[in-house]
């Protein structure tokens, strides 16, 4: 089947749909022509992608040519700073992508304010005076806070990684949220975080070759985590602060702006201004 467009109840937002790509596309300004943009920049997008698919599974290296697609190329444009010393293949970017070019295509006509997401992988358009609110939620639907975007700020993507998410995961973390200038860095970023968030060979951690799981997955043989068991106080606070310390080193490189990392129950922020982290209930585990 071909691209599925539709507009949503609300008559305020668009949804696209074609295989795995799933966006919900809000705008605010000259509305009918931003969703237009959105419909025929997305008509050949997953077509784009299969084409060089093979080739974007693989692991990225120095020496590994530049794709021809326009959404690889801001794929590989994104995983490349983030490469080095890290197992990573430019689907570490697809959803970051794809919203990062969708909104590019709607920026061309008027617009006070929009968005593209992508599964929870978020791209922005701020014009002067606007913000942009959201709600982090977990994956048991608690409130683990608000995340507010001003026009100002340095960030136009907002990316969830995590291994209750829709790809695996090669950490515990129940959720790691980014902000960076795109979502396509801010996608790359969290998937890396997320993976770091790790107590390796812990009892309670359970994984899988993710070829059992998905003989198409870019893991390959790479063991990824499909249960973890309740943590001491103690294992939260080592495993988050893995993933920290992965956070500020990209920070310092101006990688990222910051990120929020939940953990059964726990959290660490590096972005103050922009994240509030909601207290979690204290029967949680």
């Amino acid at each position: 089947m071909g691209p599925y467009a539709d507009i949503l109840p609300c008559g305020k937002r668009l949804h696209l749909q074609h295989g795995p790509i799933d966006l919900i596309i809000g705008a605010d300004g000259d509305r009918t022509a931003a969703f237009e943009a959105a419909k025929d920049r997305f008509a050949t997008v997953l077509k784009e992608l299969v084409s060089e698919l093979p080739e974007l599974r693989l692991p990225l290296r120095v020496d590994v040519p530049m794709p021809f697609g326009h959404v690889a190329q801001r794929m590989d444009q994104a995983v490349r700073p983030f490469a080095q010393g890290a197992f990573v293949t430019r689907m570490a970017a697809v959803a970051g992508s794809v919203a990062d070019t969708i909104l590019e295509a709607m920026s061309a006509v008027s617009l006070s304010r929009a968005y593209v997401n992508n599964g929870g992988d978020i791209a922005l358009h701020l014009s002067e005076g606007q913000s942009f609110t959201l709600a982090m939620a977990g994956h048991d639907f608690c409130d683990l806070g608000r995340i507010t975007i001003h026009h100002g700020d340095p960030i136009r993507g907002i990316a969830t990684s995590g291994r209750h998410g829709r790809s695996f995961s090669l950490g515990i973390a129940d959720s790691v949220t980014v902000l960076a200038a795109n979502a396509a860095s801010a996608d790359v970023a969290a998937t890396l975080i997320a993976n770091s968030v790790d107590l390796p060979g812990h009892a309670a951690i359970s994984r899988r070759p993710a070829s059992d799981l998905d003989d198409t997955s870019d893991l390959g043989d790479l063991p990824v985590v499909v249960g973890c068991g309740p943590l001491s106080l103690h294992d939260k606070t080592n495993a988050l602060s893995h993933g920290r310390a992965l956070t500020d080193a990209y920070i310092q490189r101006n990688l990222i702006s910051g990120a929020a990392l939940f953990l059964q129950g726990h959290s660490d922020t590096t972005c103050p201004a922009q994240l509030k982290i909601a207290q979690r209930t204290p029967n949680y585990a």
